[in-house]
């Protein structure tokens, strides 16, 4: 069985970063400290100095590994309209997968290698192929991260919108019984309305939203 000093021999700051990173996916930021990150990776928290000065720069690593492993949608379809649903789409798995990217994203600007290459220089060049021009091409690109960051942030919170929540269909009847059982009174419309009220932060309301995005961008830049 390898010892304290083997498992640190082996330690590299891509490996440390990759555990950061699932201590802030699968728990929280919060939770994540040097010495919950040392624990994990089973060596002293002094060690970690050695490859990063404190939380805050691995934080920027996270940032960086994840936006860096964007997976660019392949160029199957290169009409605008496919190109930017594709990206739109590709950013909230992207946010889905890795749900401290959103609040990293609130806190921070990465300006790392990895993020730079893998999720501006590979999308804005993907919508420049697309018959962006210059400048529409980064006003895009712009709302497209913008539109799927505030989505991600909106559904994080609201689990029963998720599709693939193991527990989505009762807590949806949950919501719609909240909804349903408020003061008519008060709350009319909301009464009524407590079926649809229920998919506000579903992945159909995303694309009801992502299709009224690329029709004002399509109107928009003449595309």
């Amino acid at each position: 069985m390898a010892g304290p000093r083997s498992r640190a021999r082996a330690l590299t700051a891509e490996r440390i970063i990759e555990v950061a990173t699932r201590i802030c996916d699968e728990e929280d930021i919060e939770v994540l400290t040097i010495r919950r990150l040392a624990s994990d990776l089973g060596v002293g928290a002094m060690t970690l100095y050695g490859y990063f000065r404190g939380k805050e720069e691995i934080l920027d690593g996270i940032a960086d590994h994840v936006m860096g492993n964007f997976r660019l949608p392949t160029a199957e379809e290169t009409s605008p309209e496919a190109v930017v649903r594709a990206l739109a789409l590709a950013f909230l798995d992207m946010m889905r997968e890795h749900p401290s990217i959103v609040r990293l994203f609130a806190t921070r600007v990465s300006t790392g290698p990895q993020s730079m290459r893998g999720a501006f220089e590979a999308v804005i060049g993907r919508l420049r192929e697309a018959g962006f021009a210059d400048r529409d091409a980064v006003r895009v690109y712009g709302l497209i991260v913008q539109y799927s960051l505030g989505f991600a942030s909106y559904q994080a919170p609201r689990p029963w919108g998720k599709a693939d929540h193991p527990e989505a269909e009762e807590l949806r009847r949950r919501r719609r019984h909240f909804y349903g059982a408020l003061p008519r009174a008060d709350f009319p419309h909301m009464v009524e309305l407590a079926e649809d009220m229920t998919t506000l932060p579903s992945d159909e309301q995303f694309l009801f939203g992502l299709d009224c995005l690329i029709e004002g961008v399509l109107r928009q830049t003449g595309d």
